[in-house]
């Protein structure tokens, strides 16, 4: 096969303005959306403007759905499904286009206020893949929601304003660290002390806090949640709140070829596969956009991948178009077509040995496809048919979109997986197509511009013709 060029130099003016808009563009998704429910939000604002109307309004109203027609469905304020009508009936397929919206991080635990030697701490447990000392000595902010009995929601995002103060979770001086640089890498940092520091100064003269009190520590952080976000101790067992590097999506490089950002993994396939899903008006086949929570945890849980949110929504899409029936449903998905949207790991020449060059993902090169994921011989994988990688071969050449095939490194080097395996389970033909990423996982992780550029090319492509 011949070797896929670097593609900056094949880009005319017009291309690279319009690259330029949607890097920017995807650069402020990423300081918007930093957890799953905040890339809802955003993402469900973005689809109103665009013309989508909620599907339990249109259920209410006892309106039918047409070609054209704009839908679409949230699941617990966390997952999302976004439709638009196409000229052909339902139980001919849709193409579809899937990513899913939760990134590595750390929760902060239900019962996590406490005090220790004169600092506060909110005691935490991580959350997907990480290589844990990554995550120490670095700004971090607060992102989620406290949910109070009355059932008021209180949202927060704290560390992200330049006024706004940061946290963090501490590391052991390297003068005293020699016991623990010995220990394995995954040793080096145990989960337990991923504790956030989020308090020095005591509370003084407080109403109703005894002379004798020891936690003032501790009660004067309380005293502040109280006082600014109307917080009690108590409210943190209905809460969920995510620690996450603090700070903006910045430009990488000298020549600001690159994306540095927390989340890329994998909301640089979810941003690109939203906005071709916005860009697309007209196509045959109805189409669809699936934002999803929980794949980092093995796509568990009510708004995972696993449950039945995506099949109910279906079977109400189906009773709206005319077609709700049970064997309609099935032949719907059966007959559909899916892009995978989920990130693939670049070839890093600093980590060369990781990675059979012939086989692997480079910058500027374009989308990746992944026929297959999986660890050691393909388990866990889905293996996509090569009847279907040839029909979106062909959809990307025509489209001129530039694209490269990639496996997750070495044979025996390690493994992974995506939503593929799921949505397969339909009958479906699924394959995984997204932005190659450097330190995929870590606090901050690298996309090139070229790659997030030709990812929408080609999502609007599949939208269109698949």
């Amino acid at each position: 096969m011949e070797e896929k060029k670097n593609l900056w130099s094949s880009y005319d003016e017009a291309a690279k303005k319009e690259l330029h808009e949607i890097n920017e563009k995807y650069k402020a998704c990423l300081d918007a959306g930093k957890t799953e429910r905040e890339c809802v939000k955003l993402a469900v604002e973005m689809a109103k403007e665009a013309g989508y109307q909620d599907i339990k309004d249109v259920l209410k109203e006892g309106k039918s759905l047409k070609e054209g027609d704009k839908v679409y469905a949230v699941c617990m304020e966390k997952m999302l499904a976004m439709f638009r009508m196409g000229e052909e009936p339902l139980s001919n397929g849709m193409n579809i286009l899937g990513a899913h919206i939760d990134s590595p991080r750390i929760d902060v635990k239900q019962n996590p206020l406490y005090e220790s030697e004169g600092m506060a701490y909110l005691d935490t447990h991580y959350y997907g893949g990480i290589k844990k000392y990554q995550w120490v000595t670095g700004p971090m902010a607060l992102h989620g929601v406290v949910a109070k009995k009355d059932g008021s929601v209180e949202e927060i995002s704290i560390g992200e304003k330049e006024s706004d103060p940061v946290f963090v979770i501490t590391d052991l001086l390297v003068h005293l660290a020699a016991n623990q640089m010995s220990k394995k890498a995954s040793e080096v940092i145990e989960g337990e002390k991923l504790d956030l520091l989020i308090g020095n100064s005591p509370l003084d003269k407080a109403e109703g806090l005894d002379e004798e009190e020891k936690e003032t520590i501790k009660a004067n952080v309380l005293h502040i949640l109280k006082e600014n976000y109307g917080i009690e101790e108590e409210d943190f067992a209905s809460a969920e709140l995510e620690i996450v590097p603090a700070g903006k999506a910045r430009d990488c490089g000298f020549d600001r070829s690159m994306i540095l950002s927390y989340g890329q993994d994998d909301r640089v396939c979810a941003f690109t596969s939203l906005f071709a899903m916005l860009d697309v008006e007209n196509a045959k086949r109805t189409g669809c956009c699936l934002l999803v929570d929980k794949e980092e945890i093995g796509s568990v849980g009510a708004t995972g991948m696993q449950s039945h949110f995506f099949e109910n929504t279906m079977a109400e899409l189906l009773a709206l178009a005319g077609e709700g029936t049970e064997l309609a449903l099935r032949r719907c998905l059966a007959s559909s077509r899916m892009l995978s949207s989920d990130v693939s790991a670049a070839f890093d020449p600093l980590y060369a040995a990781a990675f059979e060059k012939k086989n692997a993902a480079f910058f500027g090169k374009g989308i990746v496809i992944n026929k297959f994921t999986g660890a050691g011989g393909k388990s866990g994988s889905n293996d996509a048919n090569a009847e279907y990688v040839g029909a979106l071969r062909a959809i990307f050449d025509d489209a001129k979109v530039n694209w490269q095939t990639a496996e997750l490194g070495k044979v025996d080097v390690g493994g992974g997986g995506t939503i593929a395996y799921i949505m397969s389970l339909y009958g479906m033909e699924v394959i995984d197509s997204g932005v190659p990423v450097l330190s995929m996982h870590a606090p901050w992780e690298v996309t090139s511009k070229a790659d997030v550029y030709e990812a929408k090319k080609a999502y609007v492509a599949f939208l269109k013709n698949a």
